[in-house]
Protein backbone atom coordinates (compact mmCIF):
# COMPACT_ATOMS: atom_id res chain seq x y z
CA UNK A 1 0.00 0.00 0.00
CA UNK A 2 1.06 3.60 -0.21
CA UNK A 3 1.25 6.02 2.45
CA UNK A 4 1.84 9.77 2.02
CA UNK A 5 3.97 10.67 4.86
CA UNK A 6 3.69 14.35 5.68
CA UNK A 7 5.85 16.10 7.93
CA UNK A 8 5.65 19.75 9.22
CA UNK A 9 8.94 21.48 10.82
CA UNK A 10 8.49 23.26 14.20
CA UNK A 11 8.59 27.05 13.84
CA UNK A 12 12.29 27.87 13.53
CA UNK A 13 13.91 24.23 12.92
CA UNK A 14 15.48 24.90 9.58
CA UNK A 15 18.89 24.32 11.15
CA UNK A 16 17.70 20.78 12.52
CA UNK A 17 16.54 20.02 9.24
CA UNK A 18 19.90 21.42 7.53
CA UNK A 19 22.15 19.16 10.69
CA UNK A 20 20.00 15.82 9.67
CA UNK A 21 19.33 16.34 6.01
CA UNK A 22 22.40 13.75 5.67
CA UNK A 23 21.32 11.53 7.72
CA UNK A 24 17.60 11.75 6.56
CA UNK A 25 18.25 11.35 2.82
CA UNK A 26 20.75 8.00 3.41
CA UNK A 27 17.84 6.93 5.19
CA UNK A 28 15.40 7.20 2.27
CA UNK A 29 18.03 6.05 -0.21
CA UNK A 30 18.88 2.43 2.09
CA UNK A 31 15.19 1.74 3.08
CA UNK A 32 13.75 0.32 0.05
CA UNK A 33 10.07 1.55 0.63
CA UNK A 34 10.67 5.44 -0.61
CA UNK A 35 8.59 5.62 -3.94
CA UNK A 36 9.31 9.65 -3.50
CA UNK A 37 10.68 12.15 -1.56
CA UNK A 38 11.10 16.14 -0.83
CA UNK A 39 10.29 19.48 1.04
CA UNK A 40 7.88 20.88 1.59
CA UNK A 41 8.57 24.61 0.58
CA UNK A 42 7.12 28.15 1.91
CA UNK A 43 6.64 30.96 -0.39
CA UNK A 44 10.15 32.26 0.05
CA UNK A 45 11.30 28.61 -1.25
CA UNK A 46 12.49 27.68 2.41
CA UNK A 47 12.34 24.14 3.71
CA UNK A 48 9.19 23.96 6.01
CA UNK A 49 8.30 20.20 6.01
CA UNK A 50 8.94 16.78 3.99
CA UNK A 51 6.42 14.93 2.03
CA UNK A 52 7.21 11.29 1.57
CA UNK A 53 5.38 8.41 0.03
CA UNK A 54 6.25 4.82 1.21
CA UNK A 55 5.46 1.27 -0.51
CA UNK A 56 4.70 -0.97 2.20
CA UNK A 57 2.84 -3.49 3.65
CA UNK A 58 0.57 -1.72 6.29
CA UNK A 59 0.41 1.65 8.33
CA UNK A 60 2.14 -0.27 10.88
CA UNK A 61 5.36 -0.26 8.47
CA UNK A 62 4.77 3.18 7.79
CA UNK A 63 4.86 3.69 11.49
CA UNK A 64 8.09 2.30 11.88
CA UNK A 65 9.31 3.72 9.22
CA UNK A 66 8.67 7.10 10.85
CA UNK A 67 10.27 5.98 14.36
CA UNK A 68 13.64 5.38 12.67
CA UNK A 69 13.56 8.62 10.56
CA UNK A 70 16.78 10.91 11.68
CA UNK A 71 14.19 13.96 11.23
CA UNK A 72 12.20 12.30 13.99
CA UNK A 73 15.09 11.49 16.07
CA UNK A 74 16.38 14.84 16.08
CA UNK A 75 12.97 16.76 16.71
CA UNK A 76 12.41 18.19 13.50
CA UNK A 77 8.51 17.57 13.27
CA UNK A 78 5.61 19.77 14.77
CA UNK A 79 3.36 17.21 13.42
CA UNK A 80 3.11 13.82 11.51
CA UNK A 81 0.60 12.65 9.06
CA UNK A 82 0.62 9.24 7.50
CA UNK A 83 -2.27 9.12 5.05
CA UNK A 84 -3.12 6.23 2.49
CA UNK A 85 -2.92 7.26 -0.52
CA UNK A 86 -3.78 5.59 -4.19
CA UNK A 87 -1.63 6.68 -7.33
CA UNK A 88 -3.94 7.87 -9.97
CA UNK A 89 -1.13 9.29 -12.63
Amino acid sequence: MLIALIGRDKPGALQTRLDNRDAHVAYLKSSGVVSQAGPLLDDKDQMIGSLVVLEVEDIAAAEAWVAGDPYGHAGLFASVELIPWKKVI
